[in-house]
């Protein structure tokens, strides 16, 4: 007996019991699509965090004072940073742009609408380091950065909650208890890092620490490097002007921190990958749970058959014939609950990853090893069936009833 002959043998022997074949190979299925599902979920989840951190802005250095007090402990107090502070960074740290920001959060009115929303006060280089462009208008002239002129820049989600979609060129827009005229807009950039960062709404520095916080305090300084690869350079140096312009001794701690976002993001990606791969694994679990499945069914098709199996061999049939068709009936029937688990499973990534509006996310390796693993499940738990088959006595075969 051929190969070929021993497959059609088998695929006679799954469609004599359909609906058994069927409930078979659906443990099969569900694990393969579970597996795949959980592991592209989890792969598209990461890259939506790494293309949010990077719509923040390239080579990004976040600096705010405080000092951390622990793992997961909160910052202590420590003297403000001025405009001075930042002119020193963009003076002394080569190869970096520095963008120096004070915010608030204010009420925004224009006609019957209003919002509380984010108001930050910034200069020209943060639309370099932010990554942040302009749709339509001017950014802020030096004029106007100089005497905290009443201009401002609106997010793309202050347009749509505030404005209804109209063009807001040229309008007047209350913030607070003051009016600035609208100048231009951004372009939109999307959620990141949990927030919405076209709702936001741009004024001068001096403009905000004059007329919406009453002091000159900068908040958080944003550090560019100009070179990908410079960036733990440029944090070095960040950290010695900082120490040197705080009179912090050697002995003192730095009551300040600088976050570097690239590697944020790779603490992020590793612990989604960790997370990716152990809800993978458990997914897994219903694979074995199908194995033993398939193994149960084939017991049952062998004492069933036995009287079947008993004239094959009375007729010349070899045990190794018989222990092949019982094998490849449980090949073909896991990898065929595999086949259709790698269809659900793509579907279930794609309608899933659409809703969540995050990136259709597929790997060959992963479709692959998920597919192999379906079948040598069917060879691992089919074999124990197969053997017994093989081994059955010719005449206590053929007296069976």
């Amino acid at each position: 007996m051929n190969g070929w002959d021993t497959i059609l043998m088998a695929l006679r022997a799954i469609s004599r019991n359909k609906v058994r074949s069927v409930l078979t190979a659906l443990g099969i299925v569900i694990g393969v699509a579970s597996v795949i599902a959980m592991v592209h979920l989890g792969q598209a989840a990461s890259r939506n965090v790494t293309a949010q951190i990077s719509s923040m802005g390239s080579n990004l250095l976040i600096v705010r004072v405080g000092r951390q007090r622990g793992p997961g402990g909160v910052s202590s107090s420590s003297s403000p940073f001025d405009t001075a502070d930042a002119e020193a960074l963009q003076r002394e740290v080569s190869g970096a742009r520095v963008a120096p920001t004070s915010g608030t959060r204010a009420t925004v009115v224009y006609g019957n609408a209003n919002l509380s929303t984010s108001v930050t006060g910034v200069d020209n280089y943060y639309f370099e380091v932010r990554n942040h462009a302009l749709a339509e208008g001017r950014q802020f002239e030096a004029t106007e950065l100089r005497s905290g002129a009443a201009v401002c820049i609106l997010g793309q989600s202050i347009i749509r909650d505030v404005y209804l979609g109209q063009n807001p060129l040229g309008t007047a827009l209350r913030v607070g208890s003051s009016a600035c005229t609208v100048i231009g807009t951004l372009e939109a950039k999307g959620e990141g890092m949990g927030s919405d960062q076209d709702e936001v709404v741009l004024m001068p520095i001096k403009a905000v620490q004059r007329h919406l916080l009453g002091r000159f305090d900068v908040d958080t300084i944003y550090i560019s490097a100009l070179e990908d690869g410079s960036t733990p350079r440029v944090q070095a140096d960040v950290e010695k002007v900082l120490r040197q312009r705080r009179r912090l001794r050697d002995d003192q701690d730095d009551d300040f921190q600088v976050r570097d976002m690239a590697e944020i993001a790779q603490t992020l990606e590793s612990t989604t990958a960790t997370l990716t791969w152990l809800l993978g694994a458990i997914a897994a679990v219903s694979l074995l749970v199908g194995g033993i499945g398939i193994m149960n069914i084939m017991l049952v098709s062998v004492t069933e058959r036995t009287r079947e199996i008993g004239i094959r061999l009375a007729i010349g049939a070899l045990a190794r014939d018989v222990m092949t068709q019982f094998l490849v009936e449980a090949i073909v029937l896991s990898c065929l609950g595999g086949a259709i688990g790698v269809a659900i499973g793509i579907t279930a990534t794609w309608l899933m990853t659409s809703q969540m509006g995050g990136p259709l996310v597929l790997s060959t390796p992963t479709l692959l090893v998920a597919f192999g693993f379906s079948a040598l499940i069917g060879i691992v738990f089919g074999y124990v069936p197969a053997r017994k088959a093989a081994h059955l006595n010719p005449i206590d075969s053929l007296r069976h009833e």
